[in-house]
C-alpha cells in the first residue's frame, strides 16, 4: 500500500509539473500588435472644424493674473498671493488684447501666453465694468500677433453653429462646439447693472473660458464669453457671451485718443467694520484714491500699510465729513 501511494504521488507531481511548463510557454510567447484598420477621409464638417481651429487658434491668448490679498486682523494686515487664469484674444497688430473686466479686475499683475508660448507682461489700458470688456497691452513685436477677424452680432440666428476657444481650468488651446440657444439674454455684469443683448450658446464654457472668443462658422468673432449659469460653477449648457457689436464699440472708444468716456469720485470708501476699527462715528473715510484724479490732486489719501522691522500696521485714511 505504501508504494502505490508515493506512485500515485508521483503521478500528481509530474502532471502539475507539466501544467506549469505550458503555462510558461504561452506567457513567454510575444504577443501580436493588433493591425490598424483603415478609414476614409474625415466627414467634410470634421474637417471645416479642424481648418477653423488651426486658423484662429494663433489669436486666441492665455492670460495668467496675480492679486495680493489684504485681510484686516485688527490694525494690522495679512496678505496672501492669489494667481487666476483667463482667455482673450489678439485684437489687433498693435499688441493690444481683449478679455473679460472681471478676469483681470482685481489683478496686481498680468501676463499674457500667445499661441507659441512666448509669455508677455500686460499693462492695462482700459475697461468697462458695465460691459465686462477690458483691454490689455503687450510689447509682443507684429509678427507674433495674429489679430482675430471680426463679425457681427446684428443678424445672427438662434440655431446657427458656433465654436468657442479658451483655457478652461487652465487647459490653454481647448475648442468647443455648440449652436446659438438663444438671443436677447440678460445678465448681471460685474459692476451689478443688467446688461442686454447678450448671446446664449450651449458650447461649453467653464472657468477659464472667460474672456475668450465666440466663432461663428465662418471663423469670425461674434462675441466674448463671459458667464455661465450653472449650481456646480461648471459647465452645464447654458453659457453667456457679450455680442460682437457692443464689443467692438467698447473697444474702439477705450483705445480712442480720448478714451472712454468716464465719471468718477476718484475715491473708495471702507467698509464699516474698518471705519468701526479705526473709530470713525461719523462721515466716510477713504480707503484709497486714484493716482492723476481730482481727489487725489486736493489732497485726500487712503488708509495706508506701513512696516516697522517686527510687522505690518495700518494708519487710518482721511476722514470727509461734509461736502462744499
Amino acid at each position: 500500500m505504501k508504494n502505490r501511494l508515493v506512485a500515485v504521488g508521483l503521478v500528481v507531481l509530474i502532471n502539475v509539473g507539466f501544467v506549469g511548463s505550458r503555462l510558461d510557454a504561452q506567457s513567454a510567447a510575444p504577443a501580436g500588435v493588433r493591425p490598424v484598420t483603415p478609414r476614409g477621409p474625415l466627414e467634410a464638417d470634421e474637417r471645416e472644424t479642424i481648418d477653423l481651429f488651426e486658423r484662429i487658434a494663433p489669436s486666441v491668448v492665455y492670460i495668467s493674473v496675480k492679486q495680493v490679498r489684504e485681510r484686516p486682523m485688527g490694525f494690522f494686515v495679512d496678505r496672501d498671493l492669489v494667481e487666476g487664469t483667463g482667455s482673450g484674444f489678439v485684437w489687433d497688430d498693435q499688441g493690444h488684447v481683449v478679455t473679460n473686466f472681471h478676469v483681470v479686475a482685481q489683478a496686481n499683475s498680468a501676463e499674457v501666453v500667445l499661441s507659441d508660448g512666448s509669455v508677455w507682461p500686460a499693462k492695462g489700458v482700459g475697461g468697462s465694468e458695465d460691459q465686462d470688456i477690458f483691454v490689455l497691452k503687450i510689447d509682443a513685436p507684429a509678427e507674433k500677433l495674429r489679430p482675430i477677424a471680426v463679425g457681427t452680432s446684428a443678424d445672427l440666428k438662434v440655431g446657427q453653429r458656433v465654436m468657442a476657444i479658451g483655457n478652461p481650468f487652465g487647459l490653454d488651446q481647448t475648442l468647443t462646439t455648440g449652436i446659438i440657444s438663444a438671443l436677447g439674454r440678460r445678465i448681471t455684469a460685474v459692476s451689478g447693472k443688467e446688461l442686454s443683448g447678450v448671446i446664449q450658446t450651449d458650447a461649453a464654457i467653464n472657468p477659464g473660458n472667460s474672456g475668450g472668443p465666440l466663432l461663428d462658422s465662418a471663423g469670425r468673432l461674434i462675441g466674448v464669453n463671459t458667464a455661465i449659469r450653472s449650481p456646480s460653477g461648471a459647465s452645464a449648457g447654458i453659457g453667456f457671451a457679450v455680442p460682437v457689436d457692443l464689443v467692438n464699440e467698447v473697444v474702439t472708444e477705450i483705445l480712442s485718443p480720448a478714451g472712454p468716456p468716464s465719471a468718477s469720485l476718484g475715491i473708495r470708501r471702507a467698509d464699516s467694520a474698518l471705519e468701526r476699527a479705526f473709530g470713525v462715528m461719523r462721515g466716510v473715510m477713504v480707503e484709497s484714491v486714484d493716482a492723476g484724479t481730482g481727489a487725489y490732486e486736493a489732497g485726500l489719501r487712503g488708509v495706508q500699510v506701513m512696516q516697522d522691522r517686527r510687522r505690518l500696521y495700518r494708519m487710518a485714511g482721511d476722514v470727509i465729513v461734509a461736502v462744499g
